[in-house]
């Protein structure tokens, strides 16, 4: 083989091994390229993820602010709102979402009996209203429903108030009560309670927080359904009827 010949294959192993490393050199680029590009979506991801899960949180808790209770709301903080007379000798306590069917049941079996109870002085009601189906089903009906409610108490209209949502439920799966303009349409049911200032109340969200604290004293208290009826601190729902409810009044108040 000649001199020129050997010369032109070293030149061309010369070349291929060049071009190889030109190769070897774009396919880690390439990788790299890759590999960045996936972190950079991963991270993207993880934003949108964190953005999601931070305006989910804001959803769910609706109320800012300080807790705003109701006029006339006693007990601790502030979170019961009375019906009936202080000086009753018995006290029902009822943990109740406006959303809530079974509360709905509650209040249609029981209505005619609390009315009559707390008219004669002989029963005290305290009221908590909670937004257990806002956190179960979505939606902001039960605290809309609950600050509306909160409203008519600052009117002196809760009782009233509180017998139409019931009476006008919709289903539990129907949001209705997430509009304030509904709500509003049904206090045109209580005379007097549609006003300004009511207005104002329920479009504001006035008490929001405040229902917001009581749906958090609800969970601290170791309370997982609606309605919770608690007859002078003993929990009666289950063993309850409302002629026994009468008969205990009653009894309790000869005594």
């Amino acid at each position: 083989m000649s001199e020129k010949n050997r010369d032109e294959k070293r030149t061309a192993r010369e070349r291929l091994a060049v071009e190889r490393e030109k190769q070897k050199a774009a396919e880690r680029r390439r990788r790299t390229l890759i590999v960045g590009a996936s972190v950079i979506c991963v991270l993207g991801l993880a934003a949108v993820i964190g953005v999601i899960a931070a305006n989910a949180g804001k959803e769910k808790k609706s109320g800012s602010g300080p807790a705003v209770a109701p006029s006339g709301a006693q007990g601790k903080d502030g979170l019961a709102i009375p019906v009936g007379e202080d000086g009753a000798k018995s006290t029902l306590t009822v943990w109740e979402d406006f959303r809530c069917p079974a509360c709905q049941a509650f209040e249609t079996a029981y209505r005619p009996t609390l009315h009559e109870l707390t008219d004669a002085g002989k029963l005290r009601v305290e009221y908590h209203l909670v937004r257990l189906i806002d956190g179960n089903l979505g939606g902001t009906g039960s605290l809309r429903a609950a600050n509306a409610a909160a409203c008519a108490q600052d009117a002196g209209k809760f009782r009233d108030f509180h017998d139409v949502l019931y009476a006008n439920q919709p289903k539990e799966t129907d949001d209705a009560f997430a509009d304030n303009a509904k709500l509003i349409e049904l206090a045109g049911k209580v005379p007097g309670l549609d006003t300004p200032a009511f207005r104002g109340c329920v479009n504001d969200g006035k008490h929001d927080s405040w229902v917001d604290k009581s749906q958090a004293a609800f969970r601290t208290g170791g309370f997982s359904s609606t309605p919770t009826v608690l007859l002078n601190g003993k929990d009666v729902y289950r063993e309850l009827t409302p002629a026994k409810l009468k008969q205990l009044v009653e009894q309790a108040a000869q005594g």
